[in-house]
């Protein structure tokens, strides 16, 4: 079949398809309209990349050293990774959500692919980014290709990949291996190449299964033991003596957990998790990788629960404000709860804390702790705590006038009349 008229058709198929969510009989195989119907409903742009990156740095380096597949690379590189430095792919490693582990290969295709968010760290499931052959693997659970126009996303199109799934020696699907290049890629010869590797992959990690390993070290809970759970700033889990930093999404989870000591559903945990709709399947992911990481503090039963105290550094401020030791909650009260979680559930906390913080603040009859709150960026256009600032220090005090300024000039802004 001509690679020429067979682009021209499917690119003619994709344009209606995107236009009226028809797809002209025959066009594109079965496969591929499946696909584009699902990426469709889950509202995907095909005219902007939507990969997002949830993970980087340091917290995807400690992610991945903690997966079974890192065990894996090793073989990857000698048979994929090798062969394709100077073959025009680069490959992909993903987990089992369909975030991208490891990317490697030829250094131009790889700077080339970073334009479309083929990086570590973003997330290539079909919900995230349309029709590719790594998600609808994902998706299909099954070896698949994707050329050219047959991606969803417009800006993919140049590209073309062949992907197969990873399972564990029980079956369960760990990942999916990638490689993604030219025309050449969709040719059977590289797809024979990741089925091989998939299998040798998947040797490693069934002798690995069979050996001896060491217990985790870092989670054994003993007697009265309190984990604690840091959320304002860099989210951290101090538990058995080890100090765990944890991914914005596992943070949101403890945090979440720690609110509902009777524990939550999955469906529960998606609603407070994301605005959008989020599958059974990923909640239960990132839980099963959760506990892995954090073991007995987060029980195997459902709904999902802690099985022992979780103090948070939130639960900390509400503590020295119920005891009215403002100025000690403004210290402890460092950063916003995690400043960059989008979760409805962590926002409504994020909200309830700043609101408690804020009214212990205008309620103080110490001038320093409201000039603590205005030196804070939370605080700096609080107008109430600048009106409070005026009354409370001495009139004519350095403090009074500078508040008094600070007022005028936030009604310039406002357009109210100056301060008396």
């Amino acid at each position: 079949m001509s690679e020429t008229v067979d682009g021209a058709r499917v690119r003619a198929a994709h344009e209606l398809f995107v236009t009226t969510g028809q797809v002209p009989s025959r066009a594109v195989r079965t496969l591929v309209a499946e696909s584009w119907r699902r990426s469709r409903r889950s509202g995907v742009d095909p005219d902007v990349q939507n990969a997002p990156v949830d993970m980087s740095g340091n917290a995807l380096s400690g992610y991945r050293r903690a997966l079974a597949l890192a065990a894996a690379m090793p073989v990857i590189r000698e048979l994929l990774v090798r062969p394709g430095a100077d073959a025009g792919w680069v490959t992909a490693l993903t987990d089992d959500v369909g975030r991208m582990l490891w990317v490697e290969g030829d250094p131009q295709v790889r700077s080339r692919v970073e334009g479309v968010g083929f990086v570590e760290g973003a997330v290539w499931r079909e919900d995230c980014a349309g029709t590719n052959a790594l998600g609808t693997a994902l998706t299909t659970n099954r070896p698949v290709q994707v050329v050219g126009s047959e991606h969803y996303a417009v800006k993919i199109h140049p590209w073309s990949c062949s992907a197969v799934p990873v399972h564990a020696p029980s079956g369960q699907v760990l990942g999916v291996l990638d490689v993604t290049g030219g025309p050449m890629v969709a040719s059977g010869l590289v797809m024979s190449l990741v089925r091989a590797t998939v299998a040798a992959v998947e040797a490693e990690l069934a002798r690995a299964a069979a050996a001896p390993t060491e217990q985790h070290p870092v989670v054994v809970l003993g007697g009265t033991a309190t984990a604690r759970l840091r959320v304002l700033g860099a989210p951290t889990l101090h538990l058995g003596g080890a100090t765990v930093r944890l991914s914005l999404r596992h943070a949101e989870l403890l945090l979440l957990l720690s609110r509902h000591p009777a524990g939550l559903s999955a469906d529960e945990l998606a609603v407070l998790l994301s605005e959008h709709e989020l599958s059974d399947v990923t909640v239960r992911a990132e839980v099963s990788r959760l506990r892995r990481l954090v073991g007995p503090l987060l029980s195997e039963s459902r709904p999902y629960r802690l099985t022992a105290p979780l103090r948070t550094d939130v639960d900390m401020v509400h503590a020295m404000l119920d005891t009215g030791d403002v100025d000690a909650a403004l210290t402890a009260y460092c950063a916003p709860v995690l400043a960059r979680s989008v979760a409805p559930g962590v926002e409504r906390i994020r909200d309830e804390l700043a609101a408690d913080v804020r009214g212990a603040v205008l309620a103080s009859p110490l001038p320093e702790v409201v000039s603590r709150w205005l030196a804070s960026d939370a605080g700096a256009e609080d107008w109430q705590a600048w009106e409070r600032l005026a009354w409370l220090a001495p009139k004519g005090s350095p403090v009074h006038v500078r508040a008094v300024g600070r007022l005028d000039l936030l009604g310039r802004r406002l357009g109210a009349p100056p301060h008396a």
